[in-house]
C-alpha cells in the first residue's frame, strides 16, 4: 500500500534510536501518522516541526499498519517561532487537532480552514477571531454544530447576544431575562463571522466554544480533558490583553 501527498505535521514523536513517529493532517487521508527513518537527526529537525506543511510519501505493506513516511517540507511557518502568543496558537491548533480529529477520516473542509489559519498566523495576520470561528468549525465538523441562527426563545433573529450552554442555541437579550448570567456570551463575530472583533470579543467566543469542546466533544471521546496547549493559549491572550488594556 502507498499514496502520496501533501499535509501539516501537527505531532512529533520519538520511536527508537534514530526514527519519530510524525502524526500529520492530509486532505485526503485525514489525520495519519507513519514512522521517519531517520527523523531524530539534526538534518531533519528543521523540517519535521509541528504547523510544517510537508510532500509526503507513505508506504506500508497493509493499510492498518502504521506505515512509513518520506518527508520534504514545502514550507515551515517558522516565522512564529518568534512570537510567544502566535507559537501558543499554533500549538493549540496541532494539539486540537490531535485531540479531536478521528484517525484517517477525510476532513477537506477543516484541512483548508486549517492551513489557512495556519497561514495566517505564520504571517502575522488578525488570526485571533479566526481561531475562535476554527474552534466552531471543529464543533460542527465533529457533530456537535451550534445554532446560533434565530433565539431559541422566540424564534427572533435580533439582538442574539447569548448561547444556551444546554441546547447550544442562541438566546436575545430580552428573552435572557433573569438567566442572563447562566448562559454564554455569544459576540456578534462568532455568529456573523465577518464583523470586528475585539480582543475581549475573542475571549469571550473562545469561553462559549471552549464550553461546548469540553463538554459535548471531549465527553463524546470518553470524557478527556482538552489539551493543555488550548488552556496556555487562552492564559496567553487574557495576559496580552490586559499588558494591552
Amino acid at each position: 500500500m502507498n499514496w502520496s501527498g501533501e499535509g501539516v505535521i501537527v505531532s512529533v514523536r520519538k520511536y527508537g534510536e534514530n526514527s519519530v513517529i510524525i502524526d500529520v493532517f492530509t486532505p485526503d487521508h485525514g489525520r495519519h501518522a507513519g514512522v521517519v527513518r531517520g527523523g531524530a537527526s539534526r538534518k531533519m529537525a528543521a523540517t519535521l516541526q509541528p504547523g510544517s506543511q510537508v510532500q509526503l510519501e507513505w508506504r506500508a505493506r497493509l493499510e492498518e499498519h502504521l506505515g512509513s513516511y518520506r518527508v520534504e517540507q514545502l514550507e515551515s511557518r517558522s516565522d512564529v517561532f518568534g512570537d510567544r502568543l502566535r507559537l501558543a496558537a499554533l500549538s493549540s491548533i496541532c494539539a486540537m487537532v490531535s485531540f479531536a480529529f478521528p484517525e484517517r477520516m477525510p476532513l477537506q473542509s477543516l484541512y483548508d480552514s486549517t492551513t489557512s489559519l495556519m497561514d495566517t498566523l505564520n504571517l502575522g495576520g488578525d488570526w485571533k477571531p479566526l481561531y475562535a470561528l476554527w474552534e466552531l468549525q471543529v464543533l460542527k465538523e465533529m457533530g456537535f454544530g451550534l445554532d446560533l441562527s434565530t433565539c431559541a426563545v422566540t424564534g427572533g433573529m435580533q439582538d442574539l447576544t447569548f448561547v444556551s450552554p444546554r441546547s447550544g442555541r442562541a438566546v436575545s437579550r430580552g428573552a435572557a431575562g433573569e438567566w442572563a448570567e447562566r448562559l454564554l456570551p455569544l459576540p456578534s463575530f462568532l455568529r456573523n463571522g465577518f464583523d470586528v472583533a475585539s480582543e475581549a470579543d475573542v475571549l469571550d467566543g473562545l469561553q462559549t466554544t471552549g464550553y461546548f469542546l469540553s463538554t459535548w466533544l471531549a465527553d463524546s471521546l470518553g470524557e478527556r480533558e482538552l489539551p493543555d496547549a488550548r488552556m496556555r493559549l487562552i492564559a496567553r491572550m487574557e495576559q496580552s490583553k490586559g499588558l494591552k488594556a
